[in-house]
């Protein structure tokens, strides 16, 4: 026989598979040390071997968890009752807190037996291969610490036997936790668990990048008679022969200028209520676009007219001729012969001329919404749109906002508030909009974005859920919108979220959030010319954005080399932000060495704003002051709040420190803290954040000779799960320093030679030029930091893991004669000739 597999029958039987995962356990290691840990871990397997025998389990894998299969069901349901109760016994006995979680499904599976030959080289005994498989182990990834779940299969063979289990299964109570959907299968499972003594209620399951609710929606039925079907055909071809043409030059996706409503009822609740609901049925039209409440106020100021008088007739044309709106309307509301009208009048800018004026009557403060969609479709068809583009993204009024007016006023008042950047207020009149209407879909959206800008992930991704649920309830636009946001908030690989946004921008040209939130993905990935492409078009008069627009293309400008373009962009920005100086600019500075000008851009940088003081320290670094360095970030430490970006401080100030010869082996401590955080209750987006920082500190220390110990397979094992693009490509370069690190240059060249490719991270040549040093290759060595030091601009623009390596980045750029440089290869890079490629300049020495 040959191969790694003995010849069997791939047969599909049916089993019982049982996941089970150990909580916590690198907090654990650390708590206990590596000596108690192997003391527990023996006797929980002892433990193990003999539930096994008892319920006639088969061990098929197993690290920090098993994974073990059953004949009977009911056997499988035992031993996950009989290990919770024995871990919580060792727990006690050992005074360590032990908690397990649990999963079980039945499903047909194909086994096969490895060769004794495979076996001895490490393979398991029995391989499982099957849709169960997955299947049990994300209902196990769903559980909390000391839950165990079960399928709605494994629950249907289970219950009614159940029994049969003995002492285990007294006090046995079942649990329906409804349907679940798993990342990759069709059809949803209903998710069940139980409760006894020794298995408390820990509350819901918890959902995952690869499980979450089934929230049923309803599709209205549609039922349409052949009659009535060839009536219509022929009333569209009628009117698309006999329909007016526009009575304005209007072209697809011109702007226009909407003025404030001319509210003549006296009623205040229909004035901002009006104007938000005008706007959100315009904007559901990918023909017209309508220039933002926020841009309109940018050029009212630069108009030097007061931004919160009212925008009337004269202001509107004025702001049009500015911005080159193709049209104004003028909207009113008016009680005429005891009915609601609601109007508007289309202006043409340049002779301020009515073109025409469209209107609806109607019974009521409840009809102005019905009354709005109205107007809005003649309006749209008048300047030309289709009508059939018309009726296919146009959602009524009342299902797509709220019926309530109140909730509507509240909601305007929250998105003014929004747009103001007042999060705590808008909050507020969103709460409000939800108390008075539940299903008022757009607060919900409104809530996840304050969490999104307050770095609120947790909340962020509650708000999400409930705008999903309510998802019929959003125009196309706003839905697409909210899909995007998905595929980030569920942890998705930013190439599937930067699709997402294309997708959205592909159908609407003009919307700059879109184009933004594209960018900043593909940028997060190192595709930076792409991420310019897409950047660019938010530098349109139209966007309200532009300074940020102008600071972000900057700093793809200076990631990709071209310092001169992007100085050009950073002063824009601060001109449009009203400053004259800012972190970006001074950037600029240091990378072209002119440091007075780069440190005069960074005396004003608030003590408590993260981002710049990590600038401030890298452009520091650059200017060989790294002890001002230090102090910055220390005194950002004393006023941290949240412990990721602590530790990250934390880890920054020894990368530090090391540059000046000392030698820090105190990182473990830090790594230790990050995979934690990694272990708990991490945001999904985050973990992905997170991941790089565990594995960016895990390369700091093995920089500083740190060993990582028993912590590497930790930390492959955390990012290899809850990793992302990035902190994958981070993983590797730590890999390579490890081999590097074990006298392996070659293997190290292996890893990280692939890995250049246009997108790869900075230390990707850092980590290549001192696997050259290691192997005794000065020209190797020299190649890669001639590389790094022409590349300066990206050392800094570079900013996964919130800037974690950019002072290290910078460093790198100056100085190639740093440890480990060892062996006849160092002497000759020594021994090169006085150049900006490998000494500092005089000025720095």
């Amino acid at each position: 026989m040959s191969g790694g597999t003995e010849a069997t029958s791939h047969v599909p039987q049916l089993r019982a598979l049982l996941f089970t995962d150990l909580c916590d356990s690198t907090t654990l290691v650390e708590r206990i040390g590596d000596a108690g840990a192997a003391e527990l871990f023996q006797q929980h397997d002892r433990l193990v071997l003999a539930m096994q025998q008892r319920w006639r389990g088969q061990q098929i894998d197993r690290s920090d968890g098993l994974f073990l299969l059953f004949e009977r069901p009911v056997d499988a349901l035992g031993f996950a009752l009989d290990y919770q109760q024995a871990l919580r016994q060792l727990g006690q006995a050992n005074n360590v807190p032990l908690l397990a979680r649990a999963g079980l499904h039945v499903g047909e599976v194909i086994l096969w037996n490895n060769t004794p030959e495979a076996i001895a080289l490490g393979s398991k005994p029995v391989e499982v291969e099957g849709l169960a498989k997955p299947m049990a182990a994300r209902l196990m990834q769903l559980a909390r610490p000391g839950q165990v779940l079960l399928s709605a299969t494994a629950e249907s063979m289970v219950r009614r036997v159940a029994d049969s289990l003995g002492e285990v299964g007294k006090g046995l109570k079942w649990k329906s936790y409804g349907r679940w959907r798993f990342k990759g299968v069709a059809q949803p499972m209903d998710v069940h668990g139980v409760v006894s003594e020794d298995v408390p209620a820990v509350g819901r399951p918890r959902p995952t990048p690869k499980a979450i609710r089934d929230i049923p929606f309803w599709r209205r039925p549609m039922a349409m008679a052949a009659e009535a079907m060839f009536a219509a055909v022929l009333v569209l071809g009628a009117w698309l022969l006999l329909r007016p043409q526009p009575a304005i030059a209007f072209a697809e996706r011109d702007w226009v200028v909407l003025a404030d409503v001319r509210n003549m009822t006296g009623n205040s609740l229909l004035d901002d209520s009006m104007d938000l609901a005008l706007r959100v049925s315009l904007e559901q039209s990918r023909y017209v676009n309508v220039l933002s409440d926020l841009k309109v106020r940018d050029t009212e100021a630069r108009m030097r007219r007061n931004p919160d008088a009212p925008l009337d007739r004269k202001a509107a044309v004025e702001v049009a001729i500015r911005e080159g709106a193709r049209a104004v309307l003028i909207p009113s509301i008016a009680e005429v012969n005891g009915r609601l009208r609601v109007a508007v009048e289309v202006v043409q800018p340049h002779d301020g001329v009515t073109v025409f004026t469209e209107y609806a009557d109607g019974r009521g403060l409840e009809s102005a919404l019905r009354s709005t969609d109205t107007v809005v479709a003649s309006l749209r068809t008048r300047l030309g749109e289709a009508l059939s583009d018309v009726r296919s993204n146009a959602v009524p009024l009342p299902q797509v906002i709220t019926p309530n007016l109140d909730a509507l006023r509240a909601y305007a008042e929250g998105s003014n508030a929004l747009a103001g950047r007042r999060y705590d207020e808008a909050l507020q009149f969103f709460e409000q909009a939800l108390k008075l209407d539940p299903d008022f879909a757009f607060a919900h959206v409104g809530r996840m974005r304050i969490h999104m800008a307050r770095g609120e992930v947790n909340q962020a991704m509650a708000s999400y859920r409930s705008a999903v649920a309510l998802r019929e309830r959003l125009p196309p636009r706003d839905v697409l919108y909210l899909d995007a946001w998905g595929k980030q908030l569920d942890g998705a690989p930013i190439s599937d979220v930067a699709a997402k946004w294309k997708m959205l921008t592909d159908l609407y040209p003009d919307y700059y959030a879109g184009y933004m939130n594209r960018a900043r993905a593909l940028y997060s990935l190192g595709d930076y010319t792409n991420a310019l492409n897409a950047a660019r078009r938010l530098l349109a008069t139209q966007n309200p954005m532009r300074s940020v627009a102008h600071d972000f293309v900057g700093r793809i400008e200076l990631a990709i080399g071209r310092h001169e373009t992007a100085r050009r962009h950073f002063r824009t920005a601060n001109t449009l932000a009203g400053r004259t100086a800012s972190t970006r600019l001074g950037i600029v500075y240091a990378v072209e060495g002119d440091m007075p000008a780069a440190l005069a851009n960074m005396k004003d940088v608030p003590a408590s704003n993260m981002g710049q003081q990590l600038e401030r320290a890298a452009v520091l670094v650059d200017a060989n002051d790294r002890s001002s360095a230090i102090a910055g970030l220390q005194t950002l430490r004393d006023g941290c709040g949240e412990e990721v970006m602590c530790t990250l401080v934390d880890v920054v100030v020894k990368n530090l420190q090391g540059m000046d010869g000392v030698q820090h082996r105190g990182y473990r401590q830090e790594i230790v803290k990050l995979l934690q955080e990694l272990e708990g209750d991490v945001a999904v987006p985050d973990q992905q954040e997170v991941a790089f920082i565990v594995a960016a500190t895990a390369y700091l220390a093995q920089r500083s000779d740190d060993p990582l110990g028993n912590l590497l397979p930790l930390i492959k094992r955390q990012i290899a799960a809850r990793g992302g693009d990035r902190s994958a490509q981070m993983l590797v370069i730590v890999e390579a320093t490890q081999a590097r690190l074990e006298g392996q240059p070659e293997r190290a060249l292996a890893l990280l030679k692939p890995m250049v490719n246009g997108r790869e991270l900075y230390q990707v040549h850092a980590a290549l030029r001192d696997t050259h040093l290691a192997a005794d290759d000065a020209a190797g060595a020299l190649v890669e930091q001639k590389w790094l030091e022409r590349h300066r601009g990206l050392a800094y623009a570079e900013d996964n893991g919130n800037y974690i390596l950019q002072a290290l980045n910078v460093h790198d750029s100056h100085d190639p004669r740093r440890q480990p440089a060892r062996g006849p290869a160092a002497l000759a890079v020594a021994a090169q000739p006085s150049s900006a490629s490998w000494t500092l300049p005089a000025s720095k020495q």
